[in-house]
């Protein structure tokens, strides 16, 4: 039985996807735990400080699977110390030459502070990955409907005409800057932890360059050297977790887009759909909006978990296990939310229905009012702004005929109103689709 739905063989689908919890489940946590140790012998062996030989037996035996996790676990639960009974089970199935020579001068922080670096460097190329290929699908949107003129709503309410491909470049566009963050921060973030007591690498310090030992380290794993010790400095996984988050955060903009134009009496989008898909069991005429919606669940846990990744940033002295064990459950987390979002938003996409027909007719249905804002443009170099805002504000109010009005004040003709109301009036928004569609090829 799990207690967690990200556990759940029938719900883990909706939390989590087959790739993230190859790096989150149980077995690769410790896995990846025992892959810093055998790093971490290989290198203090190279620098003299543990036999080479050792250093391959530990390399031969850390496997999860050589290990009775059980044990470890109640190993854990006896000595109230987080690693300690992973060490003496690891001690266990080693051979006797090599049994001192497993996790020398490490701490708990170092070992689960390097996995962090090897999350963020993993998980940051599969969203990186992942938000390519979105902004990919989104930008094509954004070219082939740059003119596919649809009704531009504000606060809810029908405004005036853009274009679809508008509203899609703004998606793509937003996308693009989460590549950049993914890009630029990636070296920021992976880098290792090799700090010991309190942060200075004195263990070894009468023996070899600490530092030294701590750049070589961090490079047999892949990682980038920190410069200093990080133990209470957790602005890198706090950013990494923030990151994700304004991830899922566009991409719950895009559901709620989906969720809301999907609505029958706009009708203008709609979910990709299967014939085995059941909107509800009670009112089976109903084709409910599922991905778009769950895009937002998720996109509010992720922005909790990244909540309390900022907390960790204060913490006190040199090691405050506080914030750092609560990054132990909120960094995971984050990461497969944001990857479920990513995984979900491009089977969305990917399958968009656009209906430009319900886009035409909810421009119809409309009518001469959503061109009020150019209306108004072209009387306010007559009248002035305000008395033309004045005036067309009485005109609306009556329900009259904009064009007809108009003439009749003498204030334009209704050629001019014509003009002004022309349905194909949609300002820059091609243009700026262009723009996007530009910048995202260079």
């Amino acid at each position: 039985m799990v207690t967690r739905l990200t556990d759940s063989a029938v719900y883990a689908h909706l939390w989590s996807t087959p790739e993230l919890e190859e790096r989150f489940g149980e077995t690769a946590r410790w896995q990846a735990w025992l892959d810093v140790l055998v790093a971490l012998a290989r290198v203090q062996a190279r620098h003299g400080l543990v036999p080479p030989a050792a250093a391959e037996q530990i390399a031969d035996v850390a496997r999860a699977e050589h290990l009775d996790l059980d044990r470890v676990a109640a190993g854990t639960r006896a000595t109230s110390h987080s690693t300690l009974g992973l060490i003496r089970e690891l001690q266990r199935v080693l051979p006797e030459s090599a049994r001192e020579h497993v996790y020398v001068g490490a701490t708990v922080q170092d070992v689960s502070d390097t996995w962090f670096g090897l999350v963020m460097r993993d998980v940051g190329a599969l969203v990186l990955r992942d938000v390519q290929a979105l902004r990919a699908t989104v930008l094509d949107l954004a070219r082939t409907h740059r003119d596919t003129v649809m009704v531009g709503r504000t606060h809810g309410q029908p405004g005036a005409p853009i274009t679809f491909g508008f509203k899609a470049a703004s998606w793509a566009d937003e996308l693009g800057r989460h590549v950049d963050r993914l890009r630029e921060g990636a070296p920021r973030w992976a880098v290792g932890q090799l700090a010991g007591a309190v942060g200075a690498l004195a263990f070894h310090d009468a023996d070899v360059d600490p530092l030294a030992l701590r750049r070589d380290f961090c490079a047999e794993l892949g990682l980038g050297d920190p410069g200093a010790s990080w133990t209470t400095s957790r602005d890198r996984v706090a950013e990494f977790g923030h990151v994700l988050a304004l991830v899922g955060g566009t991409l719950a903009r895009i559901g709620g887009e989906v969720y809301e134009l999907a609505r029958p009496e706009i009708g203008e989008l709609a979910e990709p759909t299967t014939a085995t898909a059941v909107g509800s069991i009670t009112m089976p005429h109903k084709r409910n909006p599922e991905a778009s919606e769950h895009l937002d669940t998720l996109a509010r846990l992720a922005r909790s978990s990244a909540g309390v990744l900022l907390e960790g940033t204060v913490v006190s002295h040199e090691r405050d296990g506080r914030g750092w064990k609560a990054e132990w459950v909120a960094l995971p987390e984050v990461c497969l939310l944001t990857g479920t979002a990513l995984s979900l938003a491009r089977g969305l996409l990917d399958g968009l229905e656009v209906h430009a027909d319900a886009m035409a007719a909810n421009l119809d249905r409309f009518g001469d009012r959503l061109a009020s804002e150019r209306v108004l443009a072209g009387l306010s170099g007559r009248l002035g702004k305000h008395a033309a805002q004045a005036l067309l504000q009485e005109v609306l109010a009556t329900g009259e005929d904009v064009a007809a009005a108009l003439a009749a004040q003498g204030v334009a003709t209704p050629e001019e109103v014509r003009a002004w109301t022309a349905r194909d009036a949609v300002g820059t928004a091609g243009r700026m689709v262009d723009e996007v569609v530009t910048r995202a090829r260079a």
